[in-house]
């Protein structure tokens, strides 16, 4: 027997969690979100949507879009995104760590 658990953080509805963290880290390193979202399996309009609902909740933007031309279109996560990329990442190890002493405490042998 495990201990599993989903973190996320919310504000008027889920706003942040493991999903969307995995989505900015893959745009970060694709510097697309088309790419990102096609690397998770998930279309682009969802990826979109995702993207707004978060920065709608947030209160911030999370990515900086280019619309395509020439030198094409791309997407870069903005310094409050990664902020909070940085922050939910440290967060959620602390959490997971807290969580799996108590599961020890409680359960273990």
């Amino acid at each position: 027997m495990k201990v599993a658990c989903k973190i996320w953080l919310d504000h008027h509805g889920k706003a942040f969690g493991e999903g969307p963290y995995e989505l900015l880290k893959r745009v970060e390193k694709t510097n697309s979100l088309n790419e990102a979202a096609y690397q998770m399996r998930m279309s682009y309009s969802k990826a979109w949507k995702l993207i707004q609902t978060m920065e709608k909740r947030l209160g911030f933007s999370l990515l900086d879009k280019k619309i395509g031309g020439l030198s094409g279109g791309g997407s870069q996560v903005t310094p409050k995104g990664k902020e909070l990329m940085k922050r939910y990442e440290q967060f959620e190890k602390e959490a997971r760590k807290a969580i799996e002493k108590a599961y020890q405490k409680h359960f273990g042998s």
